[in-house]
């Protein structure tokens, strides 16, 4: 490896004016990912389009070290991804990310795993103070003493050549991101706070949150009838969607919108001249193989036996008079998070505290291991009159009673 600070540049490597290197050969990569492979952790970001396509369309991966940082031109020809690919895999180092999940979605249809092991700067965030969702902005202003240029983020990243503006933003993603990554990790080393991550990193981790089954799809839609033919219906429409929208890798909408698929579930057309008069559909559409193929889905939505008919997932029912102790509990948990310095996203929900609210044996996060520590114990005796709240000065007070 080249010394540190110092970058081989080949001829077809492209040296940036900070250090950076833009990547577009095999050969370079290769030896990129070989020293990679020798640090305890990276940095990682990815540029990518997906306004007009279902999958999205990679153009840029960003990746760092503490000794250099590189931009990898994924829309060179002839490119052989497989060393990156192996250093993504490689559980001797930590790919650090920062809001990971979009960038994991597209690395685990690439290699159909999920890197591993990971650490979110978002998530490390929360666990330090810094609010439910940090932004890469505020951390890099707060943590690296650094200003992000906003303006090149919705640039068009599959445009050739990139301009010296646009690689200047991808590699401060990294670079920046290898400040706010040893700051945060050393606050929560410092205050024992490692394993609060545990659960979130392990659905990050989890190839689930990334799979796509057509089946599935129509739980994504906003609806709020839970009878079951009209389910049933919608269930076999959203899925034929979600096929043809990922075998044309075209966008959901572009095919039919959430509004009409909900429309044909409630109001199911017998035929493509009914299927036609549905709002946002044509008679041509309607007559058309798609339309043929919708009425098909309506018809096996239709036949499908009312037992085997999708279901709502079922909401715990709350007992009525429950709303001020709910929000006494909001109020504890805000104070509480206040004074830890860290996110209520991270300790509890909403959900969590009507269902606190409503058993005392709820199975909820907030009342297990340190989540149960910080705020889940004492929740259950505000619950049972043994703590009280009351204001002292402009700052909430919890009291024994």
């Amino acid at each position: 490896p080249p010394p540190k600070g110092v970058i081989a540049c080949p001829m077809n490597v492209q040296q940036k004016p900070h250090g950076g290197v833009l990547i577009a050969d095999s050969a370079s990569l290769a030896a990129l990912c070989s020293r990679l492979a020798q640090e305890p952790y990276i940095t990682i970001d990815t540029e990518f389009l997906r306004d007009k396509t279902f999958w999205p369309q990679l153009c840029l991966i960003q990746l760092a070290s503490p000794q250099e940082a590189a931009a990898v031109d994924t829309l060179a020809e002839g490119l052989d991804l497989s060393p990156l690919l192996e250093l993504l895999k490689n559980r001797a180092v930590v790919k650090v990310f920062h809001a990971a999940r979009q960038d994991l979605e597209i690395f685990y249809h690439m290699m159909g795993e999920v890197p591993a092991p990971i650490a979110d700067t978002q998530v490390m965030a929360m666990a330090c103070g810094f609010g439910d969702s940090a932004s890469y902005e505020t951390l890099s202003g707060k943590l690296a003493n650094a200003r992000v240029d906003k303006l090149s983020r919705f640039t068009d990243w599959s445009h050739r050549p990139l301009t010296e503006r646009q690689l200047d933003y991808a590699l401060a993603d990294v670079t920046h991101l290898q400040v706010i990554y040893t700051k945060l990790k050393k606050k929560l080393e410092q205050t024992n706070r490692t394993d609060w991550l545990a659960d979130e990193m392990a659905i990050l981790e989890d190839p689930k949150t990334y799979q796509v089954r057509p089946e599935e799809a129509w739980r994504r839609l906003k609806t709020r009838s839970d009878k079951p033919r009209f389910l049933a219906v919608l269930k076999e429409i959203a899925a034929w969607r979600e096929r043809e929208a990922q075998s044309r890798d075209l966008p959901r909408s572009r095919l039919l919108k959430d509004e009409t698929l909900v429309e044909i579930a409630a109001h199911p057309p017998k035929d493509a001249d009914s299927l036609g008069r549905m709002r946002g559909l044509s008679k041509n559409f309607a007559e058309g193989r798609m339309g043929d193929a919708i009425l098909e889905a309506v018809r096996r939505g239709l036949a499908m036996p009312e037992s085997e008919a999708p279901k709502m997932e079922a909401r715990a029912d709350v007992p009525a008079g429950l709303g001020p102790l709910i929000e006494l509990l909001r109020v504890l948990l805000k104070t509480r998070c206040d004074q830890h310095e860290v996110a209520q996203k991270l300790v509890a929900s909403g959900g969590d505290l009507e269902l606190i609210a409503a058993q005392d044996d709820a199975d909820v996060q907030a009342l297990g291991g340190w989540r149960r520590e910080l705020f889940g114990e004492e929740a259950l005796k505000l619950k049972h009159g043994k703590l009280a709240l009351t204001a002292a000065g402009k700052r909430v007070k919890v009291i024994e009673v």
